[in-house]
């Protein structure tokens, strides 16, 4: 990246008529992977009422060859066209979400995806923070393959401790045209969006996000990626397949070179880290116990929690191979290739789903986000499913759209 040159910039953001916004959003999709219930639910919140659930792929079905994904491209090309998406912002939207967090300002731009990359060892100004399962990518890959527009539940983390980049822009609120203010279903909180056009105040946020570059320890990331790690591979992915037809001067605009995500703060003090628990599928808790080799059950102190279907067992890592708890339960459960092994939000749930018979849950204690960056800028990426900004409900919801062909 040149030394002048911001790695985010402006998109063309859709929304629908005022009218039709209240049932418009839903949460991201890779959330109740194992409750199809709460989908089942959204389904019926929405019935027949135009909505970004019916352009996105829940990961609950992300493996059901069903003819959803071609459903879902016919439906927005009907969306397209019939003007279901009527609004446009050529610029940046500033966004407010109220949960039980707190108020966490952000801001919906795009990202150069030549200026990201999953590459294990790679140092681009935009990067993951967890290792990218390549295996995970195709099946995302079929549904952004095709579509007319994209919705992202991607959150990008800046390390902004003097509150310099987005929070001047929330402090200017009250002057922007207001696009949406609404509760988000299923105890998703309250959300308001402003239209932030093209021009003085996008420049400022730009020059800002270069000069809080310039604070930074050589190593560090200028962006890392919060939420969403595969749905943005996914988009890299799909833009590299997209790129190898195209001239030089057809990259440099090309809509699928960039993808829409929400800037945030990680100094937030609404932004929590939550754990990721792990659910076992049809093992018990003392076969789970035996693949956390090196644990020794605890009656105090631990650091991670197997919960099964009679008792809970606490353990501890004598000898850790990570340092974090979760880290040593991630990588001691990759030795079991054959296991299957699902990531549960919220410790009520694991424990429905142990009492439903589904498996055996491990709860695993939350990670501190001040280890975040250092973590990245030590040239390496977390376990898988180290940490959760915010419980499930809790995630972004998609309510912005962004054509991408």
């Amino acid at each position: 990246m040149q030394k002048n040159q911001s790695p985010v910039q402006c998109g063309a953001f859709l929304l629908p008529s005022e009218e039709n916004m209240q049932l418009w959003p839903v949460v991201a999709c890779d959330q109740y992977t194992a409750e199809p219930a709460y989908w089942e639910k959204a389904e019926q919140i929405v019935s027949q009422a135009h909505s970004a659930l019916n352009l996105i792929l829940p990961e609950a079905y992300l493996h059901e060859d069903d003819g959803r994904i071609e459903k879902i491209h016919q439906t927005m090309e009907n969306y397209l066209s019939e003007n279901v998406l009527c609004r446009c912002v050529q610029g940046m939207v500033l966004t407010e979400r109220v949960t039980e967090s707190g108020v966490r300002p952000g801001i919906v731009l795009t990202v150069d995806l030549e200026e990201y990359d999953y590459t294990r060892g790679a140092k681009p100004q935009i990067r993951p923070t967890e290792g990218t399962v390549t295996e995970r990518i195709p099946p995302r890959l079929r549904v952004r393959q095709g579509a007319a527009v994209e919705l992202s539940h991607v959150l990008l983390l800046i390390d902004d401790p003097e509150r310099t980049v987005i929070e001047p822009l929330y402090a200017l609120r009250d002057q922007l045209p207001l696009l949406y203010d609404m509760e988000l279903m299923q105890k998703g909180g309250h959300v308001r969006g402003w239209a932030i056009e093209e021009g003085k105040l996008t420049a400022q946020l730009q020059q800002r996000l270069l000069a809080l570059k310039e604070t930074l320890t050589q190593d560090s990331p200028l962006i890392a990626v919060g939420d969403g790690n595969h749905s943005l591979a996914t988009a890299r992915a799909h833009w590299l397949n997209v790129r190898e037809g195209l001239t030089e001067d057809a990259r440099q605009g090309h809509p699928a070179r960039y993808a829409m995500a929400e800037l945030e703060n990680l100094h937030c003090d609404a932004l929590i880290f939550e754990p990721i628990h792990r659910l076992v599928f049809d093992r018990t808790a003392e076969e789970v116990l035996k693949m956390l080799r090196g644990a020794v059950v605890t009656d105090g102190k631990y650091d991670a929690l197997i919960v099964g279907s009679e008792k809970d067992i606490p353990v501890m890592f004598e000898k850790p191979i990570h340092p974090l708890p979760v880290g040593c339960v991630q990588m001691l459960l990759d030795e079991h290739k054959d296991v299957k092994i699902d990531y549960i939000h919220g410790e009520e749930s694991v424990r429905e789903l142990v009492a439903a018979g589904r498996g055996t849950g491990i709860l695993v204690p939350a990670m501190d986000k001040s280890l975040l960056f250092p973590a990245v800028a030590q040239g390496g990426v977390l376990p898988r499913k180290t940490f959760s900004m915010g419980e499930a409900h809790e995630k972004r919801y998609y309510i912005e759209a962004r054509k991408i062909l």
